[in-house]
């Protein structure tokens, strides 16, 4: 089936006009008069068979329909333009609108001190940065990557480890000096223990301290129960009890005295951080420029070396 060049030419000036925000500036991106930008659209409205914008004197937007045909066909161009690039040997264009979906651990510790920095560098990008405790329906929802701390998540995205850190126990040292310090794994049941929600269950996440290839899981007891890593981080800070932290998160606290690190001896275990997208072999410059930033902000802590990518089995979303 032979795909008519108008179409395809009236899909680039739809991404166009909602990356630009008008139809005038749209016009002055692609190179062509406002009336070139009018009459592409109305070929395209007239080829579907639905009202893509809603025109007033001041401003256009999206319908419905419209929006939908944008979320769909956007990833698309994008990656046709960046194919275009790599087979011609040119540097791909990094722009666009960039759905960004982060946990709350990565996004407020990690990201969201740095991202000034990102839209600096890139200043043809738009950043919807969302914070979420679930990843949810990535496809569904429009996000073009995200970012999760834990064990990969089963999805039929394509899912890349980007680093991981330690596992440490940590105390304040005023908890320290009140309820003394553990000698073993199994001291630490007798302490206040700080509990982290499971997003995925809603169940605290199990504690387990490992020295090499010895894994010793504790049953700990502990009375507050909390859903994102700065009321951990703080409440255990504040005196409150005994945390599981990821180091990449505690190691200031630690450096400053704010916390003690406890049974150093029993911390190798690893929790992994996965970066989630749609597309398993190009995927488009804007999310290509994304991780690999993400890359730089955790080098000096990843424990391993290659990077990998897999694919992971296709169930719902968690």
């Amino acid at each position: 089936m032979s795909i008519d060049p108008t179409f395809v030419n009236g899909l680039g000036v739809l991404a166009a006009i909602v990356e630009a925000g008008n139809f005038v500036r749209a016009a002055e991106a692609l190179g062509i008069t406002q009336s070139g930008v009018s009459r592409a659209v109305a070929r395209l409205e007239e080829q579907l068979g639905v009202r893509l914008f809603h025109r007033t004197s001041r401003a256009v937007a999206l319908t419905e329909e419209g929006a939908r045909l944008y979320e769909e066909v956007a990833p698309l161009l994008s990656g046709i333009e960046d194919a275009a690039a790599q087979a011609t040997g040119a540097k791909a264009r990094v722009r666009g609108r960039l759905r960004v979906n982060v946990d709350a651990t990565f996004g407020h510790y990690v990201l969201a001190p740095q991202i000034g920095a990102f839209v600096a560098r890139y200043p043809e990008v738009s950043l919807d940065y969302f914070v979420r405790d679930r990843m949810g329906d990535l496809d569904g929802e429009g996000f073009d990557v995200a970012v999760r701390f834990g064990e990969p998540l089963p999805s039929s995205l394509t899912c890349r480890l980007l680093f991981e850190t330690r596992v440490i126990t940590c105390a304040s040292p005023e908890y320290v000096a009140k309820r003394g310090w553990p000698e073993h794994p199994r001291d630490i049941a007798h302490h206040e223990c700080l509990l982290y929600r499971n997003p995925s269950t809603g169940r605290a996440f199990e504690w387990v301290f490992q020295r090499g290839k010895k894994i010793v899981p504790v049953a700990v007891n502990g009375r507050l129960l909390v859903n994102d890593a700065v009321s951990l981080v703080e409440s255990c800070a504040g005196g409150y009890g005994v945390a599981q932290l990821s180091e990449f998160f505690a190691r200031d606290l630690v450096a400053e005295g704010r916390l003690v690190q406890l049974l150093p001896e029993w911390a190798d275990e690893r929790f992994p951080v996965h970066a989630y997208h749609r597309s398993a072999r190009l995927p488009p410059a804007k999310v290509r420029a994304f991780l690999d930033f993400v890359i730089e902000l955790v080098a000096p802590s990843r424990h391993f070396g290659a990077r990998k990518e897999a694919r992971t089995p296709s169930r719902s979303h968690a």
